[in-house]
């Protein structure tokens, strides 16, 4: 059986902008084909991305060898499963054999691995097409080095479009890559997600391996799939999840089957939120957005539980000396031996790490233990939780900018992402409204431990009755 003409398809209905469940059903009914698609994809990249700077490294020639070997596979047969011929990109801290993984930083510019990720390799035995890399701030971190250009916001270039991870939002959200991986250390996969109006899970801390994924803050970073529903990462987490023999950490849990949990719908889920947590300094419009995304969980048939958090502020406070600390063992190879390729933020960081007493670290143990109890405890009460992605609704480069000179805002910034690194508990970051200029406003959903399929299902139930995460920027 032979391709339909997909440069029809590539024209007339804007395929750069499917959902990967709807462009892999179009490649295994030979509607289009993975080659149209990557082309489409790399054409897009060419046209757009020298204003919006997602991209660290374009592979298009690897990419398009990738997607040739997938379509003469799939004409011969032999069909992968819903990655297959989709294109996608990673971001660069995910080492690629052969391929640069500067992890935006100068220090690795010119470091090119000689094996993949165990995440990468995952994607590639799955099908997948690798586009390319997705930028990111220094390490990781809160800020790009002083010689990467940030990546910019495709709903507006004036406001922000999330932390490290903003190269992979802003390509999923411009339609440049089907889907991204993205990873989350404070907030870094949750906020572009909410920034440029898309659907990313962080999972479970030891849910997906880390192995050969630049550190930040080993044990606070989640690897995780940034993109359009939540059926579409769920299709993601299922192929990069479970166990690794080069990475201990990684948990020995069987992974679900998220696509059949997608179907199971809301009915009967506990919702539980913290009002004052939810509202304490919340600004009205993500406010309003929480209400209407609440009333939407009601018609599906949820139960809405009032219930009261454990103390979060500490959290954040106890994120910022726990997170340098773990970022100066990370780079304790390159810092302070090459200091002068540092930027002056991830520099400060590290320095900072270096003069955490060891005291002060147990402590923090101690009460990360106890924090992580709470809050599952509270799993015993309801399914999830709800509550915001920031305290306020879309903020502007210039707003974030400002930030850094105000300690009281950046803890307010990280008030509802960073207490679920601690605890490493699965979010899902879901598309929720939109604010008087149009720009995405978002809302997050915290599972128990290992249980993202109920993330998935409720997320893709919110999803069938909305239509927030269907708009895109650009057209």
């Amino acid at each position: 059986m032979r391709y339909s003409d997909a440069s029809n398809a590539t024209t007339n209905d804007r395929l750069h902008y499917l959902e990967i469940a709807e462009l892999a059903a179009r490649i295994r009914a030979r509607q289009t084909s993975p080659v149209a698609a990557t082309r489409a994809q790399l054409d897009r990249i060419a046209t757009l991305d020298g204003a919006l700077h997602s991209y660290a490294l374009v592979m298009a020639d690897a990419a398009t060898a990738q997607a040739e070997a997938a379509e003469a596979e799939i004409a011969a047969g032999h069909y992968r499963g819903p990655l297959h011929g989709v294109p996608i990109a990673v971001k660069d801290l995910c080492q690629t054999a052969g391929f640069a993984t500067a992890t935006g930083m100068a220090v690795h510019k010119h470091h090119i691995p000689t094996e993949d990720a165990t995440v990468v390799r995952r994607l590639k035995e799955a099908g997948a097409v690798l586009l390319g890399k997705l930028q990111l701030t220094e390490g990781a971190y809160s800020d790009h080095h002083p010689s990467v250009v940030p990546p910019v916001n495709p709903w507006n270039a004036a406001h922000w479009p999330g932390m490290s991870s903003s190269g992979s939002g802003v390509a999923t959200a411009a339609g440049l890559c089907h889907g991204a991986l993205g990873s989350d250390t404070g907030g870094s996969i949750r906020f572009p997600c909410a920034a440029n109006g898309l659907t990313g899970i962080k999972p479970s801390w030891g849910r997906v391996s880390r192995h050969g994924v630049f550190e930040l803050a080993a044990s606070l970073d989640h690897v995780g799939p940034m993109a359009r529903s939540a059926v579409d990462a769920g299709m993601l987490l299922g192929v990069i999840a479970g166990a690794d023999a080069n990475d201990p950490t990684a948990a020995l849990d069987a992974v679900p089957d998220y696509v059949a949990a997608a179907s199971q719908g809301a009915r009967g889920l506990r919702i539980g939120l913290d009002p004052a947590w939810n509202g304490d300094g919340v600004d009205a419009e993500t406010q309003a957005m929480l209400r209407q995304s609440l009333d939407a969980f009601r018609t599906l048939g949820a139960h809405i539980v009032e219930l009261q958090l454990p103390d979060m502020a500490q959290a954040v406070a106890d994120w910022f000396p726990l997170s340098a600390t773990e970022a100066a063992v990370a780079h304790e190879a390159t810092y302070p031996s090459r200091k002068d390729a540092y930027g002056p933020v991830l520099a400060s960081v590290i320095e900072a790490g270096l003069a955490v007493r060891g005291t002060d670290l147990q402590k923090i143990a101690l009460r990360r233990m106890a924090l992580r109890g709470r809050v599952a405890a509270l799993f015993g009460r309801v399914d999830l939780l709800l509550a915001p992605v920031h305290p306020f609704g879309s903020p502007t480069v210039a707003a974030m900018q400002a930030l850094g000179e105000e300690p009281a805002l950046v803890s307010a910034l990280l008030r509802y992402t960073c207490p679920f690194d601690m605890t490493g508990h699965p979010t899902l970051t879901l598309p929720g409204g939109a604010n008087a200029t149009g720009m995405p406003l978002a809302f997050q959903l915290v599972a128990a431990h290992m249980d993202e399929a109920t993330l998935v299902h409720a997320g893709a139930a919110f999803q069938g009755i909305t239509r927030w995460h269907r708009r895109h920027p650009l057209d």
